[in-house]
C-alpha cells in the first residue's frame, strides 16, 4: 500500500489535501482479510476498543467510584451508566473521524483552526493528559505500597521506569501491545468478579441506583463526585487516541471499505466500553455494598478500601486482588497515555519526539506534584489529588468534544459519512450537557 498517496476522504472542508499520517510507524500495518465478512474480519478490528477502554477503568475511576459508593450507596450508578453511554457515542464519532477523514482529532483541529486556537487547544489537551498521568502515577504508587510496602514517594518515582516497558512492547509490534493490554483488562475483570461475588450486593438497590435522580445535580457534594466520575469515564485524550489507532487497520481506503471499517470498529469499541462499564459499576457497587451499608461511609481512599475489604467481606483474597487489579489498571493506563501524548503533540504541533522522551516529559509533569503531596500530606492528600485530577479532566472534556461533534457533523469534511440529523442532535445535546455541568461545577468551586 502506498502510504504517501492522496487520501480518499473529502478534502473540500480541510485546508490541506495531504496530511501527516497518524502514528506513521504502525499506520495500516494490521492486515484486514478481503472478501466476504467472516470471523477473521471481525477479529482484525478487535484491539483498539480495549486500548481505549483502559482509560475508562484507570486509577482515577477507582477514587471517584469508591468515594461515590461509600458516601452515597448505589445512587451514583446512574452517573456511571450515563457516562458510559456518552462515551460509546463519542468514541463512535472518533472512529468516524479517523476512518473517513483519515485524520486524528489533533490533526483535524490543526487543519481547521488557526495557529492561536490550536496552541490553546494543545495546552488544554496537555493539561488533561498530565492530569490523567497524575492519576496513573498515584494509582500505581498506591498499589506498590499496598502489595510490597514501598513508601508512596518511592512508588511515585518508580513509576517513571515504565518507559522501558513501553519501548520493549512497541518494539515487538502493535498486536503484541494490544494483546498485553487485553490480558491486563481481563485480569482486572477477573479480580472484580471475585469481589462482587464476595460482596453480595443488593440487586434491587442497584436497579434503583441506575435510575437518574435530581439529587445528583442539586447536592453540591454529590455533584462534585458525579462530575469526577464523568471526567474519569469520558476522557478527552481517548478521543484523540481512538481517532488515530483505528487507522492501524489496513482496510480498503474506499467508500465501501471505510463504511465497513466504521461499523466493525464501532462494534469493537462498544463491546469494550460495555466491559469497562462493568468494571466501573463493580467498583462503585463494591464500595456501596461493603462500606456504605456497614456504616463506613467516610471511606474515600483506596488504602482504606484495601484495609477494610477482607475483614468486612470475610474473603481472604479480597484485599490482595483489589491491589493487583489497581496495579494492572495503572500500568495499562501508562501504555495508552504514552500513545495519546505522542498523537496530541504530533497532531497539533506537527513535530515528532521519540516516544520515550515524550513519556518522560509527561511523567515528570505528573511526578512533581505527586511527590510533593505524598511527602507533605501522605495517603489522604494523595487521594484528594487523585479525585481533583479527574475533575480537571472533566473540565477539559468540552474542548475535545465540541470540535469532534462539529467536524463529524460537517458534510464538507465527512461527505456521505456526515452525522445524520438524529445523531447530530443527540451529540450536541450530550455536548451541551457536558458544558453546562462543568460550568456549574466550576461556579460551585469558585463560590464555595
Amino acid at each position: 500500500m502506498d502510504r504517501d498517496r492522496q487520501p480518499t476522504a473529502p478534502t473540500a472542508g480541510w485546508r490541506r489535501a495531504r496530511r501527516q499520517l497518524s502514528l506513521p510507524e504502525v499506520h495500516a500495518s494490521i492486515r484486514v482479510p478481503t472478501g466476504p465478512i467472516r470471523l477473521r474480519t471481525w477479529l482484525a478490528f478487535i484491539g483498539p476498543g480495549l486500548m481505549v477502554a483502559v482509560g475508562y477503568m484507570d486509577p482515577g475511576n477507582w477514587a471517584t467510584d469508591i468515594a461515590g459508593g461509600a458516601r452515597f450507596g448505589y445512587a451514583l450508578l446512574c452517573v456511571v451508566l450515563l457516562s458510559n453511554l456518552m462515551a460509546i457515542l463519542l468514541q463512535h464519532l472518533a472512529v468516524k473521524l479517523g476512518v473517513v477523514a483519515e485524520r486524528d482529532l489533533a490533526q483535524a483541529c490543526r487543519d481547521h483552526f488557526g495557529p492561536r486556537a490550536n496552541f490553546i487547544l494543545w495546552i488544554l489537551c496537555e493539561v488533561a493528559i498530565a492530569a490523567c498521568d497524575l492519576a496513573e502515577v498515584i494509582g500505581s504508587a498506591i498499589a506498590l505500597n499496598l502489595l510490597f510496602g514501598i513508601p508512596l514517594v518511592w512508588g511515585v518515582v518508580i513509576t517513571a521506569a515504565d518507559v522501558l516497558l513501553i519501548l520493549i512492547l512497541q518494539a515487538r509490534g502493535w498486536r503484541v501491545l494490544e494483546a498485553v493490554v487485553a490480558a491486563m483488562v481481563l485480569l482486572i475483570g477477573a479480580c472484580f468478579a471475585y469481589e462482587i461475588v464476595a460482596a453480595r450486593p443488593d440487586l434491587p438497590g442497584m436497579l434503583r441506583g441506575l435510575m437518574p435522580r435530581t439529587e445528583v445535580v442539586v447536592n453540591p457534594e454529590m455533584l462534585y463526585i458525579a462530575i469526577g466520575i464523568l471526567g474519569a469515564t469520558v476522557m478527552p485524550h481517548n478521543l484523540y487516541l481512538h481517532s488515530a489507532i483505528v487507522q492501524t487497520r489496513a482496510y480498503p481506503r474506499t467508500e465501501d471499505g471505510k463504511r465497513l471499517a466504521v461499523r466493525l470498529a464501532t462494534f469493537d469499541s462498544t463491546a469494550a466500553l460495555l466491559f469497562a462499564f462493568f468494571i466501573n459499576a463493580a467498583i462503585l457497587v463494591l464500595a456501596a455494598a461493603t462500606f456504605h451499608n456497614s456504616g463506613h461511609d467516610d471511606v474515600a481512599g483506596i488504602e482504606d478500601a484495601y484495609t477494610l475489604l477482607t475483614p468486612l467481606l470475610g474473603a481472604p483474597l479480597a484485599s490482595t486482588l483489589f491491589a493487583v487489579a489497581l496495579l494492572a489498571s495503572g500500568q495499562n493506563s501508562t501504555l495508552t497515555g504514552t500513545l495519546a501524548g505522542q498523537i496530541v503533540m504530533e497532531g497539533f504541533l506537527d513535530i515528532r519526539l521519540p516516544p520515550w522522551l515524550r513519556r518522560l516529559i509527561t511523567r515528570l509533569i505528573a511526578i512533581v506534584p505527586a511527590v510533593i503531596v505524598a511527602a507533605l500530606y501522605g495517603a489522604s492528600g494523595v487521594n484528594d489529588l487523585l479525585i481533583l485530577s479527574q475533575v480537571i479532566l472533566s473540565l477539559q472534556l468540552s474542548f475535545a468534544v465540541v470540535p469532534l461533534v462539529w467536524f463529524t457533523g460537517s458534510r464538507s469534511k465527512m461527505g456521505t459519512f456526515v452525522n445524520t440529523p438524529l445523531l447530530s442532535g443527540i451529540a450536541w445535546f450530550v455536548t451541551a450537557g457536558i458544558v453546562l455541568l462543568n460550568g456549574y461545577l466550576l461556579l460551585q468551586i469558585v463560590v464555595g
